[in-house]
């Protein structure tokens, strides 16, 4: 009988952020094995090497950012869950450095076709789910609710990679103005 794992894929994923988080994207196994608390081997068994690992959160990520920001915008006005949903898929950002490894991480990811395939299932959960959010939104000055969505995700990667060159505030509290200054202009009705 097979002995029951003591840490869960989750958590080893989890460990994987912040091994990521901490030392960019020259991160190791090892690394990741110290964030969790765990032998390396361990890790190494679990997901073979750092690519599986890499491919294991991408999937995940793919797979949990819709449900998580639904649950983020449950109950809430459109325009506060717009914002909202944003605001959760940003909550890992905690500081400058942090926020720099993870960027690095990300183009070296776009390098592999695996990963990016990963990315692109990614990114269509979020737009899916703030899509929904705009439709039912009152914005009359907004443009359709499908490039609303791409307009306000772009917003937050850039907002994310101009914060961590000029980390002045919280991220989130800039990004939460960013956001409120957009969608107030997409409030308004346009002439004519």
């Amino acid at each position: 009988m097979a002995r029951p794992r003591k840490v869960s894929d989750e958590e080893l994923i989890a460990a994987c952020g912040r091994a990521i988080g901490r030392f960019g994207p020259g991160f190791t196994l090892a690394q990741v094995a110290g964030e969790a608390g765990v032998a390396v081997g361990t890790v190494a068994g679990r997901f073979g090497s750092k690519q599986n690992m890499l491919l294991t959160m991408m999937t995940m990520g793919a797979e949990g950012a819709a449900p998580m920001m639904r649950a983020a915008a449950a109950g809430r006005a459109p325009l506060d869950a717009i914002t909202t949903t944003i605001l959760a898929t940003t909550e890992a950002v905690a500081d400058p450095a942090t926020t720099s490894n993870h960027l690095g991480q990300l183009g070296v990811d776009l390098a592999d076709p695996a990963l990016r395939a990963g990315f692109a299932r990614l990114r269509a959960g979020v737009r899916e789910v703030l899509t929904d959010l705009f439709t039912a939104a009152d914005l009359p000055g907004a443009p359709p609710p499908a490039q609303a969505a791409r307009i306000i995700a772009a917003m937050a990667h850039g907002a994310l990679m101009d914060w961590a060159l000029d980390p002045v505030g919280e991220f989130a509290d800039v990004l939460r103005a960013d956001l409120d200054a957009v969608l107030a202009a997409w409030s308004v009705s346009l002439p004519g």
